[in-house]
């Protein structure tokens, strides 16, 4: 496509497209053709003039070619993408907010005065009016603070001050009204279903298969673990299903053969085939932005005490208002202490901040479902840490596979491929990779699997009894011996490797060596975990004792827990909050699941089990664990802000009120810096907490 540069400086151009506006459709869509590209850092793409500015790190040359290859019609974004752009509802507020004030400024140059009070009475008896409705609620809101104010500047014949006040209370509504929307869209649009492949289920058995080929009437299998990709009917088995996403149940319900079921819920236990009755694109989005909306979970303690400071705070502004007219006899000083409220302040600021801040962690890639979990953060004192995918590289590697049995290692691995393929966690996924690697077909081999939290999968392999997991599960749960002349080969196994166990009928088939590294960037986080105030920094993890140590010392973590079973995890959990700490939880498999409800905040690592990232309240999605030291710098800076407009609200207006008492500010004035200073509150309360920092950024 044809552009022009209209300026650039190193590493940033701003071009225009040969058009003079694009439709929102034609934005999101070059909006996501360059950012499809990793040279590209950053993109914003401007409908209405049709310009985007892009910064990058390659060769100005590259830039040129990949905007030149551009053609709307070449490009197929998924509808997803479309469907939860945010572009079409920051035009809205945007357009409103430009109109409410030309409307303002123009009807004071344009309008004469007699048209302009009729105007201004009108509108004042459509906020009186939603003052009045506020006593149906028998208390008394800031709403008919708002509307007290109004109409006695319009009683007095302040027609200005009542017309200014109106045009602030609007703005003020239209500015907390969008930066709310926008906030929750964009964590709505990362709790989105993000999918990729699904189990078909055909007539040759199942076949891992693109979500996107899914068409309504196709047959999918959902195992243990995994969340449910498409709306639909279960047609076989049975499973109980966490909901929590669409309905807010906290318990998982039951499911059968001709029950319902929805996208973006989990199984927690059992196996079912679904029939498909609703691709992806369906209305999924709208149901969790009205999730959000609805939920308490948006509030921290100190926005809902603020929220609650400000609703008590109204009759004794009315009160302060009558006793001035009362002593003074003055309607001027009594309108002045009118037109200063606290609740509008504080109503506007506190919410913005947190939902700022939750746009701020979204940068990072670190999703937060509410302000009360940023609050937890900043408060915990305890932070329990998985090992395997947390601490460790979330893509363990096969290094080796012992074969104990006879049987050829490729045979072997080939095998504990097919049966752990259907499960979510990374070291399935190491095994499965490794087969891929060696380019080894692992059809279906086995019977129906069953997947044992903590400990492993069985099955069947041509009718002999098959597991394969932990040394627990394979040696003392399932019973299995090893060949006579093998122990000592078994017991020679290298110790700074993970040990996966599988065995056929009884007897120890092989053992898969899994190189499980930890992450470079472990041990300088947690020394930033300490330096940000943790006293107890814990590993648990499921892995042996000498696994585990090894592990820690290398972190420079000193209070280990290893070999626990996830019962244990929540036990430790709740047993630490008892005493009186507060504790957040990390992790990223199915068996962190009950320590991530149990915890303050849970945490979970994207790259981990679908349930692990449905329960846990947080959710990091870079590979890097630097997110969390990001993470506890922003929870502790929002509570910094919110403390911070607490005390410079009720500083401030107790100062508009006192000068508004002794007569120094007329009632106008008085209306006019309370409603300004508001905004630019909520317009500060909207900026960054931290400064830029590219290197973690997404």
């Amino acid at each position: 496509m044809k552009f022009t540069i209209k300026h650039e400086i190193r590493n940033r151009l701003r071009i225009h497209l040969p058009m003079k506006r694009m439709t929102f459709r034609e934005a999101d869509t070059f909006d996501y053709y360059l950012k499809s590209f990793s040279e590209i850092k950053k993109v914003v793409v401007y409908e209405r003039t049709a310009d985007a500015v892009i910064c990058f790190d390659c060769d100005r040359g590259r830039i040129v070619d990949i905007i030149r290859g551009f053609a709307f019609e070449k490009v197929s974004v998924p509808e997803k993408v479309l469907e939860t752009s945010g572009r079409e509802l920051a035009a809205k507020y945007y357009d409103r907010i430009v109109t409410t004030t030309i409307l303002h400024f123009g009807k004071r140059l344009f309008l004469p005065f007699g048209i302009r009070r009729i105007w201004t009475v009108a509108n004042a008896v459509r906020y009186a009016w939603r003052g009045i409705k506020t006593l149906k609620n028998k208390r008394l809101q800031v709403e008919f603070l708002d509307a007290a104010a109004i109409t006695a500047a319009v009683l007095t014949g302040d027609y200005n001050t009542a017309s200014s006040v109106m045009f602030l209370l609007k703005i003020g509504d239209s500015l907390e009204e969008w930066t709310h929307k926008r906030s929750v869209d964009d964590l709505a649009r990362r709790m989105s279903l993000n999918i990729d492949k699904v189990w078909l289920q055909t007539n040759d058995g199942e076949i891992m298969t693109e979500s996107s080929d899914i068409k309504r009437g196709d047959r999918v299998v959902v195992r243990m673990g995994n969340m449910i990709p498409f709306d639909g009917e279960v047609v076989d088995g049975e499973a109980m299903v966490n909901q929590a996403s669409m309905t807010g149940e906290s318990v998982a319900v039951h499911k059968g053969i001709g029950m319902s079921v929805f996208a973006g819920t989990v199984l927690e236990e059992g196996e079912i085939v679904i029939c498909v009755t609703r691709t992806e694109g369906c209305g999924r989005f709208d149901k969790i932005v009205k999730m959000i909306e609805e939920s308490e979970k948006l509030k921290s303690a100190l926005e809902s005490k603020a929220e609650r400071l400000a609703d008590r705070l109204v009759p004794y502004t009315l009160l302060a208002s009558g006793l001035t007219w009362a002593f003074s006899r003055n309607i001027r000083k009594a309108v002045s202490v009118l037109m200063v409220d606290y609740s509008c302040a504080l109503k506007m600021a506190m919410p913005i901040s947190v939902l700022s801040a939750i746009k701020e962690a979204a940068e990072y890639d670190i999703t937060v479902k509410g302000g009360k979990f940023l609050e937890a953060v900043a408060e915990a004192d305890t932070i329990v840490l998985d090992k395997t995918g947390t601490l460790t590289k979330a893509k363990p590697t096969v290094v080796r596979v012992v074969s104990f049995n006879g049987e050829p290692e490729d045979e072997l691995l080939r095998q504990a491929a097919c049966l752990e393929e259907h499960f979510p966690h990374s070291v399935a996924r190491a095994v499965v990779d490794a087969a891929e690697r060696k380019g080894l077909l692992h059809d279906e081999l086995h019977t129906t699997v069953e997947y044992i939290v903590a400990h492993g999968i069985a099955s069947e392999i041509d009718d002999k009894r098959a597991v394969i997991g932990s040394y627990h599960f394979v040696f003392e749960d399932e019973g299995v011996r090893i060949s006579e002349g093998r122990k000592e080969a078994f017991d020679s196994l290298p110790d700074e490797y993970s040990h996966l166990h599988f065995a056929k009928n009884g007897m120890l088939s092989a053992v898969i060596l899994i190189e499980d590294p930890m992450r470079e960037e472990v041990r300088k986080v947690v020394g930033e975990l300490r330096e940000q105030g943790f006293e107890h920094i814990v590993m648990m993890t499921g892995d042996s004792e000498r696994t585990a140590k090894k592990i820690a010392a290398e972190a420079g973590i000193t209070e280990v827990y290893a070999e626990v079973l996830p019962e244990d995890k929540a036990k430790y959990v709740e047993k630490a909050k008892a005493d009186g700490r507060h504790v957040i939880m990390v992790g990223d498999g199915i068996n962190d699941s009950p320590a991530l409800s149990a915890s303050d905040a849970g945490i979970a690592i994207s790259d981990g089990a679908e349930i692990a990232r449905q329960i846990a309240d947080i959710t990091i999605g870079s590979d890097n664990l630097e997110s969390l030291v990001v993470l506890r710098k922003i929870s502790i800076l929002l509570m910094k802000r919110i403390r911070f407009n607490y005390r410079t609200i009720v500083g401030f207006n107790t100062a508009l009120i006192g000068l508004g008492v002794i007569g120094i500010l007329p009632p106008a004035t008085s209306a006019l810096i309370h409603n300004a200073s508001t905004v630019a509150l909520g317009l500060k309360s909207m900026t960054g907490l931290l400064p830029e920092d590219s290197s973690i950024k997404k």
